[in-house]
């Protein structure tokens, strides 16, 4: 599962939030922190972009994503190898969430691909204050794609979230895709509700990998769909072909 950034960027507006952060000026190149190297750019339908890094101060296996829109970076997350959520950042309203140690179930990755599903029940807790119970499932539907030279595999998931009290706060479900080879999701097709009953659906797959010594490596702008965003006009996301795994 992922941090959602696309969703977090739709629904921002609906939420309670901290007073809103400048965002970082415009850059031709994405630059990871000092002591931190960029291993992947993922550009992505709707206007968005992803560069991917890690640091050699985290543990082996934590990686960083940042994610861009025509603005600049507006969301970073850090996971482990397992891809659970340790630490994420919304530059946008400056909330902060890290993943508490304890948990009835964490998420794992290898679960997943060991036996075709991972079910998970954990908690995270942020600057506010605020702690949080997420509970779901990924599930692999047995389809493969390949977009821009990357096999990656299809994944239904279904996730909630609840508040200290044990009040629904949200719901996330839909599809994402699953790379075996980098141990991460992508977003695909999801969508949102909350308790106020706000609701949203994003279609956001990744159109585009590049990897060092790639043309578009460690580009710090998106660029498919924003003009169609920009002049309020829906983009149709490109479907790639689906192939059964045997």
């Amino acid at each position: 599962m992922t941090m959602a950034p696309a969703i977090l960027a739709v629904v921002s507006g609906l939420c309670a939030a901290l007073p809103g952060i400048a965002l970082p000026l415009h850059a031709e190149t994405f630059s990871p922190p000092e002591g931190c190297q960029l291993t992947l750019t993922v550009q992505m339908r709707q206007c968005q972009v992803a560069n991917h890094y890690t640091c050699a101060k985290d543990a082996p296996g934590d990686r960083w994503i940042a994610y861009a829109d025509g603005s600049g970076v507006f969301f970073t997350s850090r996971i482990d190898n397992e891809t659970r959520w340790m630490e994420s950042i919304s530059t946008e309203t400056g909330e902060i969430d890290v993943l508490e140690d304890s948990a009835p179930d964490h998420a794992s990755f290898s679960t997943l691909l060991a036996t075709d599903r991972d079910d998970y029940d954990f908690y995270t807790l942020n600057n506010l204050g605020e702690r949080r119970r997420y509970t779901g499932h990924d599930l692999l539907t047995g389809e493969q794609v390949v977009i821009d030279g990357t096999p990656l595999e299809r994944a239904s998931f279904d996730l909630s979230s609840y508040d200290a009290t044990g009040a629904f706060v949200s719901r996330r479900y839909g599809s994402q895709y699953v790379s075996r080879e980098l141990r991460i999701f992508f977003s695909d097709t999801e969508s949102f509700e909350n308790a106020y009953g706000d609701k949203v659906t994003t279609s956001q797959p990744p159109a585009a990998f590049a990897r060092p010594g790639d043309k578009d490596f460690g580009a710090a702008e998106p660029v498919f769909d924003c003009d169609m965003l920009m002049t309020d006009a829906q983009p149709t996301p490109t479907r790639p072909a689906l192939l059964r795994r045997h």
